[in-house]
């Protein structure tokens, strides 16, 4: 099975709103759409940070103030156009940047068909959408990363 190493990031914004984009998968581009964190693959010899800011910088527009160490790693097997299994070795990373109005100007003929909104969330919208969110668990994992009083956090 191919495998794609990705870069998720968890973009906050000086309020400690987080960026999502809603899509659909290749597999199913009819399909129900699922908000989801800014990211993508690893170039060959990227390492994850350098991925992270240029998959910020290509889906948002935004240049990030810094990006931490990863935080935690999830595999999650999904189907490409021809529906071909492909394992994503996913690392998550959180990032921060001044916020305002994501651009879409750096979207991939792909990401333009298959990405029906980009916004900012508060952990409230967060923990009261009955909208499918990926990672299941991801108002959870921000909770705690904005109790946790690191400078990490609040950098």
């Amino acid at each position: 099975m191919r495998e794609r190493p990705t870069a998720r990031v968890i973009l906050l914004d000086p309020q400690d709103q987080i960026l999502l984009l809603k899509g659909r998968l290749p597999s199913d581009p009819d399909g129900p759409g699922a908000w989801y964190t800014v990211g993508g693959g690893l170039e060959p010899g990227e390492t994850v940070e350098t991925a992270a800011r240029r998959e910020i910088a290509e889906e948002t527009g935004f240049t990030p103030r810094w990006v931490s160490a990863p935080l935690w790693r999830e595999e999650q097997v999904y189907f490409d156009r021809k529906g071909r299994p492909v394992l994503f070795r996913q690392t998550f990373v959180l990032a921060r940047c001044d916020g305002g109005e994501p651009s879409r100007a750096g979207w991939t003929d792909l990401e333009q068909a298959l990405v029906d909104d980009i916004r900012w969330w508060t952990l409230e919208d967060l923990l009261g959408t009955t909208e499918p969110v990926y990672p299941q668990d991801l108002a959870r994992r921000l909770a705690g990363l904005l109790l946790d009083d690191l400078t990490l956090v609040r950098g």
